[in-house]
């Protein structure tokens, strides 16, 4: 980690909003923006105190921040709890009867739950949680497909001030159990299955052969969904809908401290041991609650889909949490974008009328590939602000999103954030901000970024170093559960007194950020070390290719060179012609350093289920090296296999 980042990616496009969007949003314009900023900045108490006073509190704080490097309490000595911000607080503002989700099940069965219906089944899951003796402090670990049950188990866990841990539904057994056993749970709440794909995924077998190594587990509660055989243990296993049928209908919320574990998040760890990711009650539900209100300049009135699972980040803070604290409409939809068909998602927004809709690079380049019929069928006129997440979306991808889906009118709002940072850092405001294709934008509130080298000595505009946040801020882990040490050094160990992301990236003239892919991922071609997400943006700029990873593997003259793994549109073949021909158009794009010395065709890319492509796994197969580590994340095996079976007959 001595030298920078060299940038070799140029986009001078923007695109600022209409009139009639600023007109009506809630920052709406730079000085609105920098004014709040620098507030947020010089005042912090100030600034964050007003912020969390927009909810609800049983006790005000005696300090606003504690901060003990790389440690920090936020609203110190103060009382609240997630569960009753979420729901009893929206029916206080007189949200009772406004529908808080549009359930969608892949097989099409649909329902609609009102925040008053939804704290009826809150509190009926907490007084069952009780009734099994789980208590405030023990951990409970939820293995779900995504179905409102599964955001009702995490805020039941959060009003008698049980841990929860989501582990994605369809994580392997082993994969839970390594989850479960570290956060020593007591209780899983899960289903028989849950469609995706057109079939029945099962849950509970899962559930039943990770239990074979965990101890600690005394209660299992399964949701009644996809109706396949399952076994039930007697004492151990229970049915949810005979614990919530005999259980009161109103649980009063636990007044938590501010610092008390709401969940942890695991994340897989380079070394294959999964990371307990901490986050707390006070600083969370604050940062969320206005992310949420000012990067989706959320309106009353609108329909927010974010289609992410629970079982990510993503879906703790931009599904169960932020938007149930502005006293948002959602919907939810079980099964996959492309079942029972490939306009399955614009199917569902033209049917529930989605103002706001929050997805992945991943998932918009596969509506590419499918194809712009699919989209053309559908009315997606509801539609007023797009959003990105997971990955550094390349700018082509981002003019389809705005051209396609929002019909050159919405506003885009990329957002840079992790598991570990609990919300939204890096970002534009979308009635205040011009936004650039491919820059994730500038930071939010409180956030204090910077782009360093290894020594934190401060880079100029446009040289690329490691992305750094200088400060605290409400929603930033606590800790690796369990394990001080491995959070100091993982998260402040490498570059001294500040947050390291993990991430490459160059700042520009104008202050925006621009994601160049995780510092691991840097190749580094004859002394020049390049940010891998720039060469596949140009990749992908290709109107043949739909989607590209690139990774590096030793080389004796430039020391690494650069291989391209490229999935091509529907039908389309690989071929010589067609590599050097995606060489050459490397090499225009952003110059001859960065022309990939090999190129890689395969039907699909290896990824998690969160839709992120695996590096690791890619550049073991380009290097030749056995593939190993935890691929307990990995979608289909079989990609894997295939690549590998591939190396072997290319050699």
């Amino acid at each position: 980690m001595s030298k920078n980042i060299t940038s070799v990616l140029h986009e001078t496009r923007s695109f600022g909003p209409s009139d009639e969007f600023r007109k009506k949003a809630k920052i709406s314009s730079v000085e609105e923006y920098q004014k709040l900023y620098r507030q947020s900045l010089d005042e912090p108490d100030k600034f964050w105190g007003d912020i969390a006073n927009e909810l609800h509190w049983f006790k005000s704080w005696d300090k606003t921040v504690d901060w003990n490097e790389p440690f920090v309490k936020w609203f110190v000595g103060g009382k609240t709890n997630p569960s009753y911000n979420a729901l009893d607080y929206q029916i206080e503002q007189g949200r009772g009867d406004k529908v808080a989700f549009l359930f969608e099940g892949e097989p099409g069965d649909s329902k609609e739950i009102t925040y008053t219906e939804m704290l009826i089944k809150v509190s009926k899951l907490a007084n069952a949680l009780k009734y099994r003796g789980i208590a405030k402090g023990d951990r409970v670990a939820i293995y779900m497909p995504m179905i409102p049950e599964a955001v009702i188990a995490m805020l039941a866990c959060a009003r008698i001030g049980a841990t929860h841990s989501v582990v994605f539904g369809g994580f392997s057994a082993q994969a839970l159990a390594d989850r479960i056993n570290d956060a020593e749970a007591k209780a899983v709440i899960t289903a028989d299955g849950g469609y995706r794909r057109g079939g029945v995924l099962p849950l509970k077998p899962a559930v039943d052969e990770a239990l074979k190594i965990c101890s600690s587990v005394d209660t299992v509660i399964v949701v009644e969904r996809a109706n396949n055989p399952i076994d039930m243990r007697k004492g151990r296993d229970f049915w949810y809908h005979d614990l919530v049928n005999n259980a009161s209908d109103y649980c009063p919320a636990e007044e938590l401290d501010s610092e008390h574990p709401l969940f942890i998040l695991y994340t897989s760890g380079s070394t294959g041991t999964p990371k307990g990711v901490l986050h707390t009650v006070g600083g969370y539900q604050t940062y969320t609650y206005l992310t949420n209100k000012y990067v989706f300049d959320q309106k009353e009135e609108d329909v927010f889909w974010c289609t992410a699972d629970v079982g990510w980040v993503t879906g703790h803070s931009y599904i169960a949490y932020g938007p149930m604290f502005n006293g948002v409409t959602q919907v939810i939809y079980e099964g996959t974008p492309n079942t029972p068909h490939f306009g399955r998602f614009w199917e569902l927004v033209e049917k529930y009328k989605v103002n706001i809709f929050y997805t992945a690079p991943t998932a918009i380049r596969a509506f590419m590939k499918w194809g712009n019929e699919h989209v053309e069928k559908f009315d997606l006129s509801s539609l007023r602000l797009l959003g990105t997440v997971g990955e550094p979306i390349n700018p082509e991808a981002w003019i389809w999103y705005r051209e396609m889906i929002g019909k050159n009118n919405c506003p885009i709002v990329d957002t840079w954030w992790q598991t570990e940072t609990g919300g939204i850092m890096l970002t534009t405001l979308p009635g205040a901000h011009d936004a650039k294709p491919g820059s994730a934008g500038l930071p939010f509130f409180g956030v204090e970024a910077a782009i360093v080298n290894a020594q934190a000595e401060e880079l100029e505009d446009n040289e690329g170093g490691f992305l750094v946040i200088k400060r605290p801020w409400p929603s930033m882990i606590r800790t690796v559960y369990g394990d001080d040490e491995r959070y100091k050094q993982t998260y402040f160990g490498e570059i001294p007194h500040v947050y390291f992301a993990g991430d490459g990236a160059r700042r520009d003239e104008d202050g925006y950020y621009w994601i160049m892919g995780r510092v691991d991922d840097v190749v580094n071609v004859s002394g020049h070390r390049l940010g891998t997400m720039e060469v596949e943006s140009a990749l992908v700029a290709h109107s043949l290719v739909a989607e590209a990873a690139v990774v590096s593997r030793p080389d004796s003259l430039t020391g690494e060179a650069i291989v391209a793994f490229v999935s091509l549109e529907g039908g389309k073949e690989g071929s010589d012609d067609l590599v050097k021909e995606l060489r050459d158009h490397v090499t225009k794009e952003i110059g001859a350093i960065a022309k990939p010395a090999e190129i890689r065709f395969s039907d699909a890319l290896p990824k998690t289920r969160s839709g992120k492509i695996m590096r690791r796994l890619l550049r073991s197969i380009a290097s030749g090296e056995e593939v190993k580590g935890d691929i307990s994340t990995l979608e289909d095996k079989s990609v894997v296999e295939k690549l590998l079976k591939q190396a072997k007959i290319q050699k």
